[in-house]
């Protein structure tokens, strides 16, 4: 494929370039206070109005006159625990401090702080400084009063957590731990680690970060955490803080993030308030903390984060000690129906094996809900990173890519499995890492035997089979049910009653079946807030990847008709149909301003003079994805824009259509752009014979006429 870049002439603006309308464009805010949460006049003054009406109707704290006793072990996870911290001495200030304190290591200061923080600590009751504090599960409100310090002149914040104490937030930070340990999503990060980003969306579960506890019970936390918060922040903020460290505390540094994936999608005014709290959680927002105006809103715990019930732990921990203690390799296949918490799981758990283990392999069998690509492809992924965010915030190329074209399989069913089979063979067998194999929430009739045939193929070692309430939704996959199940392709294996008996007769095939019940609030429903529909999260998905096309360098937000295309000759690239079936002569009328797979056919293109279309959709492996944003008949040429790096475009030779359909901001909100919007059209009417496109059904037969 020939590609090189060109300016686009005046002549050819009009027809070349994405159309768009005036928009506020509204960028990732700077540091905001509490009434500039929301840029919506009814949010602000719903905001004012709680706030008003909460700090009318505090009830008065009655103070601990004793001190209080001990928590035990057993009571330490409790909900009805609170983390309460109050101060009696007005005169303490909570703000940085600009008077110098020379703290030595070796003087009475550290030891008289750090004995009197630790009895505090421990024991509860008031410290020094007449701060009365008790131990708890869930940092909000005063509290991230006393263990959070702000740096206004470098813009960071530094957070002192105890064990077991959690962080619940929305929005998006940069997190570096700095002392003892913290856990998101299952990933523990240490001390001495790289920072690490935290994307908590109002797409999805917000996210938490978990305390947890010293695996060094003979290090000195005196000097250590003293030098480390010397680098951080003022002396006076140093000396309060080291007040609440001792050797189980973790400590953890958050700095605000930009980058061009957020910027790219909060220049669009339907994902401006994207990392802001959704309406139902506005009013559990801790508004004035530390940490407001580092691009993260810590929340009550009225709102729920991430739930874990006892057979999601239990899943999770059997499948991590498979893989530690097993030999050979372990391959999982996660299932389930629809919104019922795979993705997250499969995340938890890749976050909690790279705690383990360096190389995590991943195939994607899921067309509609994908982790890595947009929506529509099969994939084979290496994981090496922790996954601290949802599927648009850590798009990827994979290791090899089949590009199906649609979300679900239903039309084609021979398609997905023949494209399955072609991505596990393309697996390095010598390699004895981890695989972890999504599936589709389809698990009814033809879905439920696209299962069994998958655990037929496939070597599975562990089966995950997620469900709610009383049952599972689906038959239970155990081994014994593949002995009599009947799949799309296969059949259960004949059996007669001398084959135990006989020498070549070949044992069942077995693994291990983990059911595991979602508790979390919502499942097996589709969430209804903004954000939250299976259709926004694959465009988000698809914007998150297009942001690829901005530069690194973080400069202003560049809208896709800004950008210079690459110039394709026909004759260079084939052209094909994978959803459907369109006339030739309409190929190009359908591909015009649309999504394409660029893809590479094993044998070479052929042209006559002018565009090369296929009869039917290749199996073929795709290396990325572009935009068609024009068509130059004259030329010859097709006009590309793509993230894809110039030296892979040299192998693709065939562009491939799908049914994924480009966001609507995209033609037409973006913005700077004036006139008649192209590609976008409202005379235009479906209800006229022929007006819609004709859907083709291959080899779908009605369920009583399987096995006939």
């Amino acid at each position: 494929m020939k590609v090189n870049k060109v300016a686009q002439e005046k002549s050819h603006v009009a027809s070349l370039k994405w159309r768009n309308t005036k928009q506020q464009a509204k960028r990732c805010r700077p540091p905001v206070n509490s009434s500039e949460l929301n840029a919506s006049p009814v949010t602000v003054k719903m905001i004012k109005e709680h706030q008003a009406a909460v700090k009318k109707k505090k009830p008065k704290v009655k103070r601990l006159k004793k001190k209080a006793k001990t928590l035990s072990s057993s009571s330490s996870g409790s909900k009805s625990q609170t983390h309460t911290v109050k101060q009696c001495d007005k005169s303490c200030p909570n703000t940085n401090g600009t008077v110098a304190v020379t703290m030595d290591h070796e003087s009475g200061d550290w030891q008289e702080w750090s004995a009197n923080g630790q009895r505090t600590l421990e024991n509860g009751g008031k410290s020094a400084d007449g701060i009365e504090t008790v131990i708890s599960g869930r940092l909000e409100g005063e509290s991230l009063h006393y263990c959070a310090e702000r740096d206004e002149d470098r813009n960071h914040a530094v957070l002192v957590m105890q064990k077991d104490q959690t962080l619940c937030f929305r929005g998006k930070c940069l997190l570096t731990c700095l002392y003892g340990r913290v856990e998101v999503m299952g990933f523990t990060i240490e001390e001495g680690q790289q920072p690490y980003p935290l994307f908590s969306p109002a797409s999805h579960c917000p996210l938490t970060v978990s305390a947890l506890g010293s695996t060094d019970d003979a290090r000195d936390e005196g000097m250590e955490a003293t030098a480390i918060l010397r680098k951080y922040l003022t002396p006076a903020s140093c000396k309060r803080l080291l007040k609440r460290i001792n050797l189980n505390s973790s400590v953890v540094l958050l700095e605000p993030m930009e980058t061009p994936l957020t910027n790219f999608l909060c220049s669009y005014t339907e994902l401006s308030e994207l990392f802001n709290p959704p309406m139902s959680e506005l009013m559990s927002a801790v508004l004035d903390t530390p940490l407001n105006g580092l691009g993260m809103i810590p929340l009550v715990s009225d709102v729920e984060g991430m739930v874990m019930s006892q057979s999601y732990r239990e899943a999770l921990n059997t499948v991590v000690s498979a893989c530690r203690d097993e030999e050979g390799c372990v391959v999982v296949l996660v299932c389930g129906t629809k919104n019922v918490g795979k993705s997250t799981f499969i995340r938890v758990l890749l976050n909690t094996l790279l705690n383990h283990t360096t190389v995590i392999d991943y195939l994607e069998g899921d067309l509609g809900q994908t982790e890595f690509t947009p929506s529509g492809c099969l994939s084979l992924s290496t994981v090496t990173e922790p996954l601290l965010g949802p599927p648009f915030t850590h798009q990827r190329t994979p290791e090899h890519m089949i590009y199906y074209g649609q979300t679900s399989c239903e039309s084609d069913l021979d398609r997905y499995l023949e494209s399955l089979k072609s991505l596990w063979s393309r697996r390095s067998q010598c390699r004895d890492t981890p695989v972890i194999i999504n599936t589709m929430g389809w698990v009814k009739g033809f879905g439920f035997q696209l299962l069994v045939d998958v655990l037929r193929l496939l070597p599975v070692s562990h089966v995950v089979q997620l469900g709610h309430g009383e049952s599972m939704q689906c038959p239970t996959l155990t081994p014994d049910l593949l002995q009599t199940a009947q799949g799309y392709l296969t059949k259960p294996p004949a059996h007669t009653a001398m084959d135990e008996f006989t020498e070549g007769h070949s044992p069942a095939r077995t693994y291990v079946h983990l059911a595991v019940q979602s508790a979390f609030q919502g499942v097996g429903r589709q969430g209804a807030s903004k954000h939250q529909r299976s259709n926004e999260l694959r465009e988000l998905s698809l914007m998150g990847y297009l942001s690829e096309l901005q530069e690194a360098d973080q400069g202003p937000v560049r809208q896709l008709h800004c950008l210079t295309p690459y110039q394709v000759p026909h004759s260079a690239v084939a052209i094909g149909v994978a959803h459907c079936e369109v006339a030739p002569s309409h190929v190009l009328y359908a591909a015009n301003a649309s999504l394409v797979g660029l893809c590479c056919l094993a044998e070479n293109v052929t042209s006559r003079g002018g565009p090369v279309v296929l009869s039917r959709a290749p199996l073929c492996p795709c290396v990325g994805f572009g935009v068609l944003r024009g068509i130059d008949m004259a030329r010859g040429l097709y006009f590309l824009l793509t993230p894809v790096d110039p030296s892979v475009l040299r192998k693709v030779n065939c562009l491939l259509l799908g049914a994924i359909t480009l966001p609507a901001c995209i033609l037409t909100t973006q913005s700077g752009f004036e006139g008649e919007k192209p590609y976008v059209t409202t005379d235009y009417s479906f209800d006229l014979t022929g007006a819609g496109k004709i859907r083709v059904f291959k080899g779908m037969l009605r369920p009583g006429q399987v096995g006939m």
